[in-house]
């Protein structure tokens, strides 16, 4: 009794009552940490704001959250743009022009002749060139417009008869209706309100283009000096790249235009001698038009070869125009497989699909002048990008013997 009692007494109150004692009590036992859980066992305590950005899904809502900045920055940017689209347009017109034409500048300039006068040289001819073109397209519609205008009426009676006795004859009332619906339509306010927004356009485009030859002279001038000036703020290595991304823009601007202009050339004579032999109406301004048409890359040429075969279905009957659509189609087929690889080189070297959604963007921002623009200016940007990358390592300046822009010649 006595030793039982004694046991009894030597028991501790968790031994007494059949409960375990704590950890920390017995001897040689750690103690649990509170962060000794299971690995099914969910955390009590809610992480960290900075460890909720730490996981996966974190990562992506940063990366999302970046690209709806920037994507914001670029419509904001692209908005206030075409605000002023007048100066921006210019500017982009002229730059383009300017490193066309650059070289021509360089080699007058290395033969001897002063910066001024080479530059006055060269912009003198382009006006030239630009007022030859005009003249010759305004003299060539005013000598042919009277026959024009008489074959079209003989052409429009035939396609009349054809619609009223062809394989599928329409109501001569069905025609009446149509034809006084577009009188109608040429008579309305619509129309009256598109000539009086036509007449603002023209003025726009007059001043653009004054604009355009002021700023196309000072960069031909001075450009050197103008680049050097925006790059005053850099130094180092940031200005070495920045130097040879002007490099590589310039010469990717101008093998562009170049290489183009090339192309449209050799469209223009093909299917200019093709209308010329077939004696359709207006041959010279519609080569000039396929000429224009072809700075617009993929639809350009087309689009004109459509509009010449137009005229020759309306002058000279539908044979005529199937031979000029199956020449159209021969010159294209000649420039997209031979010309456009061997001549652009590697001045422009985006995918086709790129060069049409360029040239959609282009021209739901900015019409026809943003279809023209679209696909040098994507052409910049991939070369910018692969000079900021380091992709294109055998970079070298377009121009390595160009004399400084206010040197003299010696």
């Amino acid at each position: 009794m006595a030793r039982a009692a004694q046991a009894s007494d030597q028991q501790t109150p968790g031994q007494a009552s059949g409960r375990q004692p704590p950890a920390e009590q017995v001897p040689g036992r750690k103690a649990p940490s509170p962060h000794d859980r299971p690995p099914h066992e969910p955390p009590h305590e809610p992480k960290a704001p900075r460890e909720l950005w730490a996981d996966t899904l974190g990562h992506l809502g940063i990366r999302s959250a970046q690209i709806l900045l920037v994507l914001a920055v670029i419509t904001v940017s692209a908005y206030a743009l075409l605000q002023i689209r007048l100066l921006v347009i210019p500017v982009l017109i002229a730059l383009i022009l300017a490193a066309a034409i650059g070289p021509f500048v360089n080699m007058l300039r290395r033969r001897g002749i002063p910066g001024a006068v080479a530059t006055g040289i060269a912009f003198v001819a382009l006006l030239l060139l630009l007022a030859g073109v005009t003249t010759v397209i305004v003299m060539s519609v005013r000598s042919q417009w009277n026959e024009l205008v008489q074959q079209a009426a003989s052409g429009l009676d035939e396609l009349e008869n054809f619609l009223l006795t062809g394989p599928f004859p329409l109501d001569q009332e069905q025609l009446n209706q149509a034809r006084e619906g577009v009188i109608q339509f040429a008579t309305s306010s619509q129309v009256r309100s598109g000539a009086l927004s036509g007449l603002s356009v023209v003025t726009e485009f007059l001043a653009g283009a004054t604009l355009m030859a002021v700023i196309l002279f000072f960069f031909l001038k001075d450009g050197a000096k103008i680049w050097n000036f925006l790059l005053r703020p850099f130094s180092g290595r940031r200005e070495a790249k920045l130097r040879r991304l002007g490099s590589r823009t310039l010469e990717v601007l101008g093998g562009y235009v170049r290489g183009t202009a090339i192309v449209a050339l050799v469209d223009m004579v093909a299917i200019g001698a093709a209308l010329l032999i077939m004696q359709v109406p207006l041959a010279i301004p519609l080569a000039i038009i396929v000429f224009m048409g072809a700075f617009i890359p993929l639809v350009g040429a087309t689009v004109a070869g459509i509009l010449a075969a137009l005229v020759a279905l309306v002058a000279n009957g539908p044979v005529v125009a199937l031979i000029v659509v199956a020449v159209v189609i021969a010159v294209n087929q000649l420039e997209g497989d031979l010309l456009q690889p061997i001549v652009m080189g590697k001045a422009v070297q985006l995918h086709a699909l790129v060069i049409l959604m360029a040239l959609t963007a282009g021209t739901i921002l900015a019409g026809i002048i943003g279809a023209v623009l679209s696909v040098p200016i994507a052409a910049v940007v991939w070369a910018v990008i692969q000079v900021w990358t380091a992709e294109d390592p055998n970079l070298e300046p377009m121009n390595p013997h160009l004399p400084p822009a206010n040197s003299q010649p010696a």
